[in-house]
């Protein structure tokens, strides 16, 4: 393990509500373009001064520059007025989040623990591999889902991530890898899943606005079919996030019955298995070319056994789902009250859904030793709050 910045003295305050509080306005003053679309940078431009002609010619460029070039300095825009770039800076700011530290894994993982602007920690995750690198991107810093298994879930909510801050966590990555100009080939940050802290369908608006940031042709330029949104079954939002924002769906499952599921995602005891099952079926797109992914974590004596493994193939036949099984190995955090499942309990529950005719591919664990790891994401902010109060 190896930390590649250097780190900030204070790692972030803890909000005691678990309702999320809204962002407060940055200090200075000054409009974030980062987040805005086309349309919101042009009325960002005419609200300052700018006459409407000029702001929508000054709003193309910016788009281009901003999320096609990576740049964050208006004196570095060629094609903008020198004289205008003053205005500009005394009226908006590109930003990114601020790093508070940032660690490489011995297997190539990157974690990158971040900082709002109003001073609140958490995390996004890149894991490379030898066809694609992907991004694990959040959307709140905290959470309100209480998952039993996940550390992540056991911290407080504190608020949603602003569109500027979920968009900066994938300007950010292209800054750390070097991918911009943006470009549909070669580059190593391909794939993005909202898998990071929060649940992405809790923070709607803000994560469909951002992705289509993500995947606008003349920017970012990441396909939708490159992108995954994981809940943990937010039924009554899953048909919306098919329809206005069209990404692949993945669903955290973890358990084939009410009582497993209630006590391991608190959240089955309103929105239950049939429901979300129905939600999955319903979901717009999918097809055997984009199938629904089930994550499902490996919990040693508590959702393991054969008996779970065909319980599972027959509910994923009896929705009629196009479908695929994330077999995720537990990762284990300070007080956690389960264990990992045995590499030969994965392995038989694994053929048993490969037996049914749905693939139960096992998850290799990766940045396990940096805490980067599915459900970890939280250790790094409780390390830094420790140090900063010792």
């Amino acid at each position: 393990m190896t930390a590649d910045t250097a780190l900030m003295p204070i790692a972030g305050r803890t909000d005691p509500v678990t309702v999320p509080r809204a962002p407060a306005p940055r200090a200075d003053g000054k409009v974030d373009l980062v987040g805005l679309s086309k349309d919101q940078i042009r009325s960002a431009l005419e609200a300052a001064g700018l006459d409407p002609r000029q702001a929508k010619l000054r709003s193309k460029q910016l788009w281009h520059w901003i999320y096609n070039r990576g740049v964050g300095d208006f004196t570095a825009m060629t094609d903008i007025a020198k004289a205008q770039a003053p205005w500009l800076a005394e009226h908006f700011v590109i930003s990114r989040p601020a790093v508070v530290e940032a660690q490489v894994s011995t297997d190539g993982t990157r974690k990158w623990l971040l900082q709002t602007h109003d001073g609140h920690d958490y995390e996004m995750v890149f894991i490379p591999d030898a066809d694609r690198g992907t991004l694990c991107v959040s959307s709140q810093v905290g959470c309100t889902l209480n998952c039993r298994f996940c550390h992540t879930g056991t911290m407080q909510l504190v608020r949603n991530l602003e569109p500027s801050e979920i968009v900066g966590q994938v300007m950010l990555a292209r800054d750390a890898l070097g991918e911009w100009p943006s470009q549909p080939e070669g580059r190593m940050l391909t794939n993005i899943v909202m898998m990071g802290m929060g649940e992405p369908l809790y923070n709607f608006d803000n994560v469909r606005d951002a992705l289509k940031i993500v995947m606008d042709g003349d920017g970012l330029g990441l396909s939708k079919r490159r992108i995954t949104l994981s809940t943990s079954g937010v039924v009554p939002m899953m048909a919306r996030a098919g329809a206005e924002i069209g990404v692949n769906l993945a669903v955290s499952l973890h358990a084939v019955n009410k009582v497993v599921r209630d006590e391991i995602v608190p959240l089955n005891r309103k929105y239950g298995i049939e429901q979300l099952l129905e939600a999955c079926a319903a979901y717009p797109g999918a097809n055997n070319a984009r199938r629904i992914t089930f994550e499902y974590v490996m919990l040693k004596d508590k959702n393991d056994s054969d008996a779970d493994a065909r319980e599972l193939v027959r509910l994923i036949r009896h929705y009629d789902l196009p479908a695929k099984v994330n077999l995720i190995p537990f990762n284990p955090w300070p007080g956690a009250t389960y264990e990992c499942s045995t590499p030969e309990r994965i392995r038989s529950f694994s053929n048993i859904v490969f037996e049914g005719g749905i693939s139960a591919p096992v998850r290799t664990p990766r940045g396990r030793d940096i805490d980067a790891a599915c459900g970890q994401l939280r250790t790094a902010a409780e390390r830094k709050r420790k140090v900063a109060a010792a």
